[in-house]
This record gives C-alpha cells, structure tokens and sequence, in this order.
C-alpha cells in the first residue's frame, strides 16, 4: 500500500520496491526470500532485519537520530525526499458473495478505474485481514 511517490523515487535511482500482502508476517517472509535488510508497511512498521525480525519503532527511530546525526541536516529535509502522489484509502463494505473479489461487478469496478487511471496510478483492491 506504499505511495506511488515512494516507487517512483526508488526506482530513479536505480532501486526496486517489492509489494507483498498486507502484513508483517509477509513483508518479513519476503525479505527472507529475497535477502533484503528493509521493509515496512505504510502503516508505520518497519522491520530492520539487521537488528529484528518484527517492526520495532524503537529500532527505527534509533536508525532515523543515526541518519540525522549523521547527515548534519535537519529533519525537515531527511523526511521529505520524494513527493507523494495524491492517494484516497476507502473502506467498503460488501454484502454480496463471500469472495467479493472474484464478483464480477467487483472485477468490472476494478477494470474501469484503472482504465482511467491509464497507467498513471494504480488501483489495489483487498479484503480486510481485520473486517468481514
């Protein structure tokens, strides 16, 4: 669910985001498969796997004071190194089916947004791992 500003800096500078499932458990699996030190999700958590296997914010503010000290710039600048594309995060509710994403009303709503979208944004549709 990162923003799609953040996929864009990485990748002008030479770096790849990889997505996974929404949770700790499958950013950390991925991370072991693919060997990366680095991953988190939009909510907050971020996983240094050169210091824990699970998101600390103890460890990660402590990495965050590390960088600052270390660049001598202020945080205002640290924190703000990519523009965020615009995004809209909605929950919805569904009476319908028990798997409302294979519906095809569903699929259709789907199709049609990133059809306007055009290739200039994307569109990520998930059941809840909390709500019905």
């Amino acid at each position: 669910m990162s923003n799609l500003g953040l996929e864009r800096f990485l990748g002008e500078r030479g770096l790849t985001l990889e997505r996974t499932a929404v949770g700790d458990r499958a950013v950390m699996q991925r991370m072991r498969e693919g060997g990366f030190n680095l991953g988190g999700e939009q909510s907050g958590h971020v996983i240094l796997s050169d210091f824990s296997t699970t998101g600390d914010g103890m460890i990660a503010a402590l990495q965050v004071l590390s960088v600052l000290v270390r660049s001598d710039q202020p945080m205002s600048a640290l924190a703000r190194q990519f523009e965020p594309v615009p995004q809209k995060l909605e929950n919805v509710r569904f009476t319908g089916a028990a798997k409302p994403l294979e519906n095809a009303q569903v699929q259709a709503a789907i199709a049609e947004g990133e059809a306007r979208l055009n290739s200039g944004g994307r569109v990520l549709v998930r059941a809840s791992g909390t709500e019905p």
